[in-house]
This record gives C-alpha cells, structure tokens and sequence, in this order.
C-alpha cells in the first residue's frame, strides 16, 4: 500500500484540473444504420460529405480477410465498437477520429470493392459481393445500427489528436496467442496449458514472465503440434493454419496419449543431447520461435524417421548455416521454416555431413 500523503490543497488542485480537462471531452452517443452513415460520408466526394476523415488518420490498411471479417460481425448482430467523432464545426460537420478502417470497410463492401471471404460462420456467403446478396439481405444489412460517440465542439484539434492517439494505443495490442487465451476453449487448449505446465518445457524453453502472461508457451507448442500433424509446407498461413487447427482438433477429437508421447519423446531428446536446450546462449532468459520451431519440430521427424537415434555430431549448432536458417524473419514463413526444420532433421539423421557445414565462430 502506498505510503504517500496528499494535502487537502493538493488534493483539491487535482480534482479541478480533472474537472477543466475533462470538458472537452464530453460527447453524446447517437446511433445510426449502415444506410445514413453511407449517406454522410463519401469518401470519393468529401465536399458533400457530413462525416470527414483528418489527414492524421491512417490510410486504409485492413486486408480483404479482416475487412471480411468485420462485415460478418455486423451480420451476425456481434457487438462492436462505436465509432468516435468531433464535432469540427456550426454546420455539425463530424471529423471521425476512431473507426476510419470499419466505416471504410462498410463503405467498400457496398461499392463492391471486396468480395468476402474466408469467413468462418457465414460460410454461404465466402466470394459473395454486396451486389451478389438478395434484396433482403442488402436491405437489412443498411438497417443495421452503427453506435457513434459524438465529442463535442469544445474539442480542439490537438484534443482530437490526442483522443485518437488514446483510441489506438490504449494498453497493448492483443496478439495472436492473446486472442487464443480469451477465444479457445475445450479439451485440446486445456491440453496445451497442461503442456505449457510441464517441468521440463519450463527448462528447456525459457520464456520471460511477460511472453509467459501473453500466452508465448502455449503458442510454441501449438506451433509444434500444428506443423507436426500438418507439416511444414503448408499453403495457410501461420495465424491461420493454428486458428483452424485447434478447432479442428476440439471439433474432430485427438488422442491425447499419442500427443502427450510424442512432445515428451522431443523434450526428453533435446534435454539429452542439447547441452542449453532450446536456448540460444547459456544465459539467455528468452527463447527465440524461430530457433524453437528449428528444433523441436526438426527433432520430431528426425525421431519419426529414425526412432532409436543417436545423432553422429551436434556441433551443427554453431554453424553457419544454422545460424542463417534460423535468423528472425518471420515465424511461420513457410518457406523460411521449411528450411530450418529440414536442416535440423537432416543433420541429426547425419544426412547433412559435419564436413560440410562452415564454422566461423571456431
């Protein structure tokens, strides 16, 4: 418990300055469907718009997967976040300053400038436009109400400025393991957490206490397990193949058992023949995916070809050509890992020579 005091006049200071700064940002929260949002903003004709985009706003970077993403969330009746604008003028003219990529996004896809596709729900409508819905669809879908939080005129542009910065940076953003943490749940994700809790891992693969919190082990072993039953070459890409994979394994059933042998087969190898395990340095307090996916997986198919081995050299490790096939450039690069994992599993199976590899750091 804090130990600081604060006196009666410091006290009241504060509590004026927060009544004085929070004028500006006072708003009301109005409500309109998809049909009058359109109508106020054209982003081709920005002259007759009622709803402008500063120049500070990003430009238009959503893909055509997350765009569609966000049209099935507003078919599906998801709730969503409302989208933020300032009053800019005595004619009621709205700057947007949060959701300029969903109001975009709604705008396109009525203009037919995506298709939707790789939804996950509405499955019907994957390469389907909006000129390609029925009438009642389309008409429903511009009746769909899009909450808009309205600051008032008191907000000057570096108010507004500063609002959207609080919009979009606000806490850090949520990565892909994150999201699994809250979106997954059954029997196969209750099994990766088991995994993740296994003494050994723990050794092997040293994760700092932030990864630990966002979900870093549990995503390396679902890495593992993914390429393990999938492979590596893969034409998904890694968010993806992960994401389907888990709800294919909840949905179709696994046999725990086998999995639950086959990474501990991995972790009891590279505890017996890697002398700092997944590590990159004796002292490193972090273990990089690259390198982890390197091994294990490299480790499991060197197992699977040959399951009584016993690798003829393992200096490999500090070689060159380790060291350029498992340089950080993109985890889940399907090429990039490809390389690296067949690299690992040709050197422990002593198809890749000793005398062959270069060796600078000798």
């Amino acid at each position: 418990m804090s130990t600081k005091r604060i006196t009666s006049e410091k006290f009241e200071e504060a509590e004026e300055q927060i009544k004085k700064l929070q004028i500006p940002y006072e708003y009301d929260t109005k409500e309109y469907p998809i049909e009058v949002l359109l109508f106020k903003f054209r982003s081709s004709d920005p002259e007759s718009s009622t709803i402008i985009i500063p120049n500070y706003q990003r430009e238009f970077i959503w893909s055509d997967y997350m765009k569609s993403k966000y049209i099935e969330s507003l078919l599906l009746g998801v709730p969503i976040q409302p989208l933020v604008a300032a009053i800019l003028d005595e004619d009621g003219t709205l700057e947007l300053i949060g959701g300029t990529q969903r109001l975009r996004t709604i705008e396109a896809f009525v203009e037919d400038e995506f298709k939707l596709t790789k939804l996950k729900k509405l499955t019907t409508l994957n390469n389907l436009y909006y000129s390609d819905f029925p009438s009642a669809i389309k008409n429903k879908f511009k009746l769909i109400n899009i909450r808009l939080h309205v600051v008032n005129e008191k907000a000057d542009l570096s108010i507004r400025q500063d609002i959207f910065e609080r919009i979009n940076t606000t806490g850090e953003p949520a990565n892909p393991s994150e999201i699994r943490k809250g979106s997954f749940s059954g029997k196969f994700y209750a099994f990766i957490i088991e995994c993740a809790k296994k003494e050994l891992f723990n050794k092997l693969c040293p994760i700092t206490q932030n990864a630990k919190k966002r979900g870093e082990a549990e995503e390396l072993i679902l890495r593992f397990f993914t390429y393990s039953d999938r492979g590596t070459d893969n034409k998904e890409k890694g968010r993806r193949i992960v994401d389907d994979y888990i709800v294919e394994q909840n949905e179709r059933g696994f046999d725990q058992n086998a999995k639950k042998k086959e990474f501990e087969q991995m972790l009891s190898f590279v505890d017996k023949y890697f002398e700092i395990g997944f590590r990159k340095t004796l002292t490193s307090n972090a273990t990089p995916r690259v390198r982890f996916e390197a091994i294990s997986l490299g480790v499991h198919f060197a197992l699977k070809a040959k399951p009584d081995l016993v690798p003829t050299y393992m200096d490999w490790l500090d070689s060159k050509e380790f060291d350029d096939v498992t340089t950080s450039d993109s985890s889940g690069n399907k090429g990039r890992l490809t390389d690296r994992v067949s690299f690992v599993r040709d050197c422990l199976l002593n198809k890749i020579k000793q005398n062959e590899l270069t060796y600078e750091k000798s």
